[in-house]
């Protein structure tokens, strides 16, 4: 097969479809698209390496990019509302936080992420600075974000400020990105769940995090995903299921702040749709391949298929960018990521997905390729 002028063609181990069957062939990018994916033949290559779907990060705090590493505490001491991670935005001058923000976007970028959601603190000016540092990052061109914005909680009560002026979130915003339940008033949470949905935009929250207890109030309000669940039922997973609402665990910032493991093989027996997440920059790299490497590895029995999934097309279906992004297949957004399989890392390995899944870093890329182009 000639290669045209036009097209880039990436060849080798290809994983393919929804199924993530891997195949030796290769992929025909044009336009942007995904053109054809063919097996075997002679075929001349610009890329050639293990051929992945390119990361999607379903949630994020990178606005704490400023604060990393802090001392052990309570997780209601460390992320709660008026809690250390809330002092530290609030004493962050917005230069020096625009410049860590975008410092954790472009690491988000080398790290092979297409497309990531952050869920930004501090009302229409955090979305704001959050912009900002995307704009400012060198790779702003070369991946998506989806914001998920909150109203400011008052500094006396923790009553929300859905003003007028506030409301603006909806505006600038993809959607709305709420911590517990349990941390405002239950009338303003499901009156600003309501005004979400009326206007057409996604809503999401934490819950099961710290205690069961806000689980049963998360669910009511039907989100399109909820995060952590650590602390979630067989139960609650079916009401969900019931309910079309997604899941997103972050298995490395459950460890880190010692609330436990969700209940993962249930989430997934019980039907949800399960996406994958590196939570708070301020406890970890906002690294997919160390948060696919922790699962596959604390989960032992899970296929290396089904985790390499969450963290690409089941991420995307939990955003809802899934028809688009997230497999290869003809007709999808080409954003790829190309891992070479000589480096010392990989050679040898004997299996390349479970090879990406448990043990591919960022130094084993070969290529970043996102809307058909190579841009990293």
């Amino acid at each position: 097969m000639a290669k045209q002028k036009s097209q880039l063609i990436v060849s080798g181990t290809i994983v393919y479809g929804d199924d993530f069957e891997d195949r030796t062939g290769y992929v025909v990018i044009e336009g942007g698209k995904i053109k054809e994916i063919g097996e075997g033949g002679e075929i001349e290559a610009d890329v050639t390496g293990i051929v992945i779907p390119s990361f999607v990060n379903a949630h994020t705090h990178i606005g704490d990019s400023a604060a990393k590493e802090p001392d052990f505490m309570p997780l209601d001491r460390l992320v709660g509302p008026g809690g250390y991670k809330h002092k530290i935005l609030a004493e962050t001058s917005h230069n020096e936080l625009v410049s860590s923000m975008k410092d954790s976007i472009e690491d988000i970028f080398a790290t092979g992420t297409g497309l990531f959601a952050d869920f930004r603190e501090g009302g229409v000016l955090g979305i704001k600075a959050l912009k900002e540092a995307f704009d400012s990052a060198e790779c702003r061109e070369k991946l998506d974000m989806k914001i998920f914005g909150r109203p400011e909680a008052g500094t006396e009560t923790d009553e929300l400020r859905i003003t007028n002026y506030e409301l603006r979130i909806f505006e600038s915003a993809d959607g709305i990105g709420m911590s517990s339940v349990a941390d405002y008033p239950w009338e303003d949470m499901r009156r600003l769940a309501a005004e979400t949905k009326t206007r057409g935009k996604m809503f999401a929250l934490h819950a099961g995090e710290r205690n069961a207890e806000d689980v049963k109030g998360a669910i009511e309000l039907e989100p399109d995903f909820i995060v952590h669940l650590t602390k979630a039922s067989q139960q609650d997973f079916e009401k969900m299921q019931d309910k079309n609402i997604a899941a997103v665990v972050c298995i490395r910032s459950n460890l880190v702040t010692g609330m436990g493991l969700p209940p993962l093989r249930q989430m997934l027996e019980s039907g949800l749709t399960v996406g994958v997440g590196t939570d708070n920059v301020m406890l970890n790299s906002p690294d997919m391949f160390s948060e696919m490497e922790f699962i596959s590895k604390i989960f032992r029995k899970l296929d290396e298929r089904k985790v390499l999934k969450m963290c690409t097309l089941d991420s995307a279906k939990v955003l809802k960018e899934d028809k688009f992004v997230g497999s290869i297949e003809e007709g999808k957004t080409a954003n790829l990521v190309v891992i070479r399989n000589d480096t010392p890392n990989m050679r040898n390995v004997r299996n390349s997905i479970r090879g990406v899944v448990r043990r591919a870093t960022r130094n084993d890329i070969a290529a970043v390729i996102y809307e058909g182009g190579v841009v990293k």
